[in-house]
């Protein structure tokens, strides 16, 4: 059994504020793993490899999950 890395979690900018709930939260300080969670479930973190990453995030700008559509 490998031991879990130690991630170093980030927010967004606009998560930063106190007055700003639960965020979703990003770390990349482990070379070939992105780590999400969400700010109010910290323990439950999913992993992916970078190239998933750039599929998610360039899914996401072209509007693939747009939920206000």
């Amino acid at each position: 059994m490998s031991a879990i890395p130690e991630f170093d979690f980030v927010s967004a900018a606009a998560c930063r504020d106190k007055k700003v709930g639960n965020c979703p939260q990003v770390a990349v300080n482990v070379p070939g793993v992105v780590a999400l969670r969400d700010s109010e479930r910290p323990d439950t973190i999913v992993t992916m490899t970078p190239g998933q990453w750039e599929t998610l995030t360039g899914a996401i700008k072209a509007g693939e999950f747009d939920l206000s559509a």
